[in-house]
């Protein structure tokens, strides 16, 4: 694991040989000067996931810090919703919460227990790069996330495998589910949002390659029949999962987590239904399809 790195406005200290780093001597409410954001955003590039602990953060705070790392993101409706009539989009900012009161806003989701590991808009055809998630509540135990190096998966896919794969594109889906697998035989796809995109992409930001499949919303891959496809994305799904490249956060109060969506997928560990969780989550938009 690399050692702590130090400025004079601030300590960058890794969590994991593989992601994640704690940012520390800063104060992210604040304006920041441009060589801050220049050391932050190279830190993200380095690290896959940063951690800001201690912070105190309104929704405009947040949004303006997202947006050193690029255009905010827009949350975007189903297509069958927008068929109907609906709204399109729905803003910047989600609540991610158990709370119904909160779940049953234009910004609430309903987010209870465990969720699977996935790679948010993963769907989207431009997906969003960056997500940030802000405490405000939190159950006494549980609901941790953990979140993973793509990078670090890729390395680890066999050779013969990486290339009977490289050059093929997965289906990503979104059918809102947490902890279910995605069942291609009962759903309507064009219902729902969906895009094909690389099995292994090319990050835009370091060149790297990254693995880029997920357990929850990865349905198949091109040019396989089903049954060749299930088996290679099982064995995907364990190497993208593998615990040794995946840093798990347990949260406090006042955290801040950002993590890369194109080089890590995460998930949410369980946590008593009974008791209160609400995150404040917002996106940076991606700058352009994703490449092999």
């Amino acid at each position: 694991m690399d050692t702590a790195i130090r400025s004079d406005s601030l300590t960058i200290t890794p969590l994991t040989k593989h992601v994640g780093a704690e940012i520390s001597g800063i104060d992210i409410s604040r304006p920041l000067n441009g060589e801050t954001v220049g050391l932050l955003n190279d830190a993200f590039n380095r690290h896959v996931a940063l951690v800001f602990r201690d912070q105190n953060l309104s929704r405009e705070q947040q949004t303006d810090f997202a947006e050193h790392f690029g255009p905010l993101g827009v949350r975007r409706t189903a297509p069958k919703d927008v068929r109907a009539g609906g709204e399109a989009t729905r803003g910047h900012v989600m609540l991610v919460t158990n709370i119904p009161e909160e779940a049953g806003t234009k910004a609430g989701s309903y987010g209870d227990g465990e969720m699977w590991f996935h790679a948010d808009s993963c769907y989207y055809e431009i997906p969003n790069r960056a997500t940030f998630l802000y405490s405000v509540e939190l159950p006494r135990t549980g609901g941790n996330t953990r979140m993973n190096s793509m990078y670090a998966a890729y390395d680890n896919v066999p050779a013969a495998l990486k290339q009977k794969l490289d050059g093929r594109k997965v289906l990503q889906i979104h059918d809102h589910k947490r902890r279910e697998r995605l069942d291609l035989d009962n759903i309507v796809v064009e219902d729902l949002r969906h895009c094909w995109q690389p099995i292994f992409l090319t990050h835009s930001k370091t060149g790297r390659r990254a693995l880029y499949v997920n357990r929850l919303m990865t349905a198949q891959i091109e040019g396989l029949e089903r049954a060749e496809s299930d088996a290679i994305l099982d064995d995907l799904f364990e190497i993208a999962e593998d615990p040794s490249i995946f840093y798990e956060h347990e949260w406090r109060l006042g955290d801040l987590i950002m993590w890369d969506n194109h080089a890590s997928i995460h998930m949410r560990t369980d946590f008593p239904r009974e008791e209160r969780r609400l995150l404040r989550r917002c996106t940076v938009g991606g700058d352009g399809p994703l490449s092999f």
